[in-house]
């Protein structure tokens, strides 16, 4: 998924996911699109600063379905995610 088709899902209520499904891509109430590791709230933004470079792989995003209980997402190979260095947290 790349930018503009996560940010749809995400703006349309569907259940966006990096690497696994403890990974939560949401929007906040400032309307920045973050990925958010569900398990300790470890945050870092979609994008680099620029807004055009993700954090992690296109392959990486997915949408969870109703339904799905997350065994194949936990299988996934991330590839490469990309930091901030100025950033003090980042996914996991």
């Amino acid at each position: 998924m790349n930018v503009a088709e996560i940010k749809l899902a995400v703006d349309a209520g569907k259940s966006v996911h990096w690497a696994n499904e403890g990974y939560r891509v949401h929007r906040d109430g400032l309307g920045q699109y973050l990925i958010t590791f569900v398990p300790n709230g470890s945050t870092i933004g979609l994008t680099d600063r620029s807004g055009r470079r993700l954090n992690g792989a296109e392959a990486d995003f997915f949408i969870s379905e109703p339904g799905h209980d997350g065994a194949t997402a936990q299988g996934r190979v991330v590839r490469g995610a990309t930091s901030d260095t100025s950033s003090t947290a980042g996914p996991g």
